[in-house]
């Protein structure tokens, strides 16, 4: 299983945390660890990680998200 943690632009509180977690829970293939405002990290069951499809979900939620090394 991968671990992987996105810098997520654009959250700022308690609601914003509640939208990224439903954003990235729909994603298939990921389990969210944790979500805290600028950060999540998630987990996935696929190697190479589906970063791409949580980065893209984030954005259809209207965040910006980057993969942190």
């Amino acid at each position: 299983m991968a671990e992987f943690t996105l810098r997520i632009d654009g959250m700022h509180c308690g609601s914003c945390v509640r939208r990224v977690s439903q954003a990235l829970t729909a994603v298939p293939g990921v389990t969210v660890n944790e979500v805290r405002v600028g950060a999540a990290r998630l987990n996935a069951a696929e190697e190479p990680a589906p970063v791409d499809l949580a980065i893209a979900a984030l954005a259809k939620a209207g965040y910006t998200a980057h993969l942190e090394s």
